[in-house]
């Protein structure tokens, strides 16, 4: 399999802001605010020894969750304006030519961190149409729900269990505490 290392889209947000300026973004898919290295190695990053989170907390081997895939970045997000204070511009047209470029490459796995700022409908949404179409050409896909944050709420818990506070718990394997109904389906 050859995969392409890196594609840029960015014919759309050329057209609708000029050139990006490449003295503040890189010109291939390396990034300017890490946001595109954290993902890629959260999906597929080798193991690193004596990682902890910030305070030493969970301190150990950390990976990503395939760490023996191999990634081809697809870059679609630019400056907005031209400047890296006003954030970045995902054009539609970039990320549905990032997609089309993916399923040509025949990878396996698409992992889209972007979001929608607000809730869309869904013949609005192109990134789930662009998902979509992937899906159809077996393409496992995971999408954001969106990337704001860090602020009030965005880091809530789904758990019905409260957490007593300074109580360390431990770290488990998935594999030990399977619900078999819940991924029966899913078992080969």
């Amino acid at each position: 399999e050859n995969y392409r290392s890196s594609v840029l889209s960015l014919k759309a947000y050329e057209h609708n802001n000029g050139p990006v300026n490449a003295s503040i973004d890189f010109l291939s898919p390396r990034d300017h605010d890490g946001h595109g290295s954290h993902t890629a190695s959260t999906a597929a990053g080798r193991e690193v020894h004596n990682a902890s989170s910030l305070g030493g907390i969970a301190s150990g081997t950390a990976s990503g969750g395939a760490p023996l895939a191999r990634v081809a970045m697809y870059k679609v997000c630019w400056p907005l304006n031209g400047t890296l204070e006003n954030g970045n511009s995902c054009e539609d047209a970039d990320m549905l030519a990032a997609i089309d470029d993916a399923i040509g490459d025949g990878v396996n796995v698409l992992s889209i961190s972007i979001g929608p700022d607000e809730l869309i409908e869904y013949t609005e949404d192109f990134i789930a149409m662009g998902a979509l179409h992937a899906v159809k050409n077996n393409i496992v896909v995971s999408v954001a729900a969106g990337n704001d944050g860090p602020g009030p709420a965005t880091g809530q818990t789904v758990t019905l269990e409260k957490l007593q506070k300074n109580k360390m718990y431990p770290l488990v394997y998935a594999g030990d505490v399977v619900e078999p109904h819940v991924l029966a389906k899913f078992r080969g």
